[in-house]
């Protein structure tokens, strides 16, 4: 894909938002979902200019401020309306398309992969609860500035004048990721190991310092932070955690099946590819390995490891196409429609009805309090007590203590209000009020 070749630049853009609309259409009929009213509820908190020196001091939200300041700003200017909050979601995924698109700048890469690798990111199903969910937006906002950071490190590299503009803007990118997830301190590796792949070895290096700097402070600050910030508490992050087994099963989830295939069709002959790809998942999967909860990352976490597995996909693709073509004209077209039938179809027959029962609690709760006088006894709830009680308040305009809880609370309820779907136990989906009582405990 050359520069120099406007139209056909404009095709491929034109296909992967087009996939990724393909894949993400039936998100527009969702509504919120359980912790995307705690996300709102913290944007209203945090979000305001106001109040950002607390926001700096709050241990584990500052680690999500840019996610909450433009949720604030949507807040503010749009409301309470889904629609919007979804299209933003999917604006997002199909420009971090555009950014793996972009990797197709590297030599070594080049733009017939990554082209190949943005349109199966597009339509990937594994990673699907980062783009729905709008809860984990900072999945998205990390990834962004994160491959950022990258690219314009590399194009700074790449100028013959290296202009310290680019240099600057991609270490603004660097601390942007660091706000958006604790994910971000990976570019303090990423960085050197592209440093590694250039020409002017010894100058990439130098220059990748300040990035190293930058990932170690951020580290320390996050340590030293652990007695204010829950995530040391909930079972998120943990150095007793099986760090190994976790790391090992999440990458087998993320390979089947599309990624084992790719590795049958690129070994042998593909080992460079296979190892920088394999050093991207293991790298952009640890720092969220650290749970004792489970034994695999969480789909909404393996958002920037699967730019790893597109470009393994990508590979293969390309690799196998003069064989597939050699057989059948049209097979490796009929190959390329498979891979998005079986993405797409998997979302819209499995995942979307899933994230529909995942809204019904607090759209039932809605609902029944909308004509409501008076408190609710919430009486079974499968999400955390917070959950009803921003649901209420950001839907309804409610005071949190309209939602009671317990029975002795709930003598002059107004109504009463208890899930019976098939979700979690309350007990287990309450493990984020759990974790703020032990947090409370330890301060």
């Amino acid at each position: 894909m050359g520069e120099h070749d406007p139209k056909r630049v404009l095709l491929v853009l034109a296909l992967i938002t087009g996939l990724c609309a393909l894949a993400y259409w039936p998100a527009f009929t969702l509504p919120f979902i359980s912790d995307d009213y705690v996300q709102m509820g913290l944007a209203e908190r945090y979000g305001p200019a106001s109040s950002w020196d607390d926001l700096a001091r709050d241990p584990l939200y500052r680690s999500r401020a840019t996610s909450l300041v433009l949720t604030w700003w949507k807040l503010s200017v749009f409301g309470m309306d889904p629609t919007v909050f979804t299209m933003f979601m999917l604006a997002l995924h199909v420009f971090n398309c555009f950014l793996v698109l972009a990797l197709g700048s590297w030599p070594a890469i080049g733009y017939r992969v990554s082209t190949l690798a943005a349109a199966f990111f597009a339509v990937y199903e594994g990673h699907q609860e980062a783009v729905i969910w709008y809860a984990a937006l900072p999945e998205l906002l990390v990834f962004f500035f994160l491959l950022s950071s990258l690219l314009l490190f590399r194009k700074w590299l790449a100028e013959p004048d290296r202009r310290l503009w680019w240099y600057a803007v991609s270490w603004l990118c660097a601390v942007l990721a660091m706000l958006s997830k604790e994910s971000g301190v990976v570019l303090g590796a990423l960085i050197p190991l592209v440093a590694l792949t250039t020409r002017a070895r010894l100058t990439a290096l130098v220059a990748s310092v300040p990035f190293v700097l930058l990932g170690a402070a951020y580290a320390a600050i996050t340590f030293a932070g652990r007695t204010g910030n829950m995530h040391f508490f909930d079972g998120t992050f943990s150095l007793q955690a099986p760090v190994g087994v976790t790391v090992l099963t999440s990458i087998a989830r993320l390979l089947w099946f599309w990624g084992a295939l790719a590795l049958i069709v690129l070994w042998p002959r593909r080992k460079t590819w296979l190892a920088a790809a394999g050093i991207w998942i293991v790298i952009t999967l640890l720092p969220y390995s650290f749970l004792t909860y489970m034994t695999r990352v969480p789909s909404r976490h393996t958002y920037l490891a699967s730019a790893g597995l597109a470009m393994l996909v990508g590979a293969a693709c390309l690799s196998i196409r003069p064989r597939l073509a050699s057989w059948k004209p049209w097979a490796p077209a009929a190959l390329a429609a498979l891979i998005v039938a079986h993405n797409c179809g998997y979302l819209w027959i499995k995942k979307f009805p899933q994230y529909a029962e995942r809204a019904r609690p607090t759209e039932e709760l809605i609902r029944l309090a909308g004509p409501v006088h008076g408190a609710v006894h919430v009486a079974c709830f499968p999400y955390s007590p917070e959950v009803a009680e921003r649901a209420l308040h950001l839907a309804l305009g409610r005071a949190p203590s309209d939602a009671v809880f317990s029975a002795s609370d709930a003598t002059h309820a107004a109504a009463r209000y208890c899930y019976e779907g098939s979700l979690m136990p309350a007990s287990a989906a309450g493990k984020l009020a759990e974790a703020k009582s032990s947090l409370a405990a330890v301060e």
